[in-house]
């Protein structure tokens, strides 16, 4: 089954952004970049995308400001939204949840990591261990 639909990646580092995609685009997604809360609304109210992959720490709208506005303007169920970032502290991670993410993962993440919470949102299907 591959993934149906596209994904947002939102970053301030093309770096980021381009090894996100390259993982993705395995799955059977389309993705769209933006660098930054800002540009990811704009992309949001263009075509809504099934998942943000969103950085918390970004110039011009972070993160929680992006996901903040987003729950506003299309509600709490759509897009998924998924924090990818450095900040590890629990309270940070309980802040982002309360705000509206379904998922958190820590950087830098690898292939395993991004493809199983893919698959903990119901994405993609679980991978078996070969």
């Amino acid at each position: 089954m591959q993934g149906t639909g596209d994904i947002l990646v939102v970053d301030d580092s093309r770096v980021v952004r381009k090894a996100a995609r390259r993982i993705i685009e395995r799955h059977g997604f389309s993705v769209r970049e933006a660098g930054d809360g800002a540009e990811a609304l704009v992309a949001c109210r263009a075509a809504l995308p099934r998942l943000v992959l969103l950085d918390w720490n970004m110039p011009v709208m972070n993160g929680l400001e992006f996901l903040k506005a987003a729950r506003a303007e299309f509600g709490t169920e759509e897009p998924l939204v998924m924090l990818c970032t450095t900040e590890s502290e629990f309270e940070r991670i309980v802040m982002a949840l309360e705000a509206g993410a379904q998922e958190y993962i820590m950087k830098p993440f690898d292939d395993a990591i991004l493809s199983g919470k893919l698959a903990q949102l119901g994405l993609v299907p679980e991978e078996s261990e070969a």
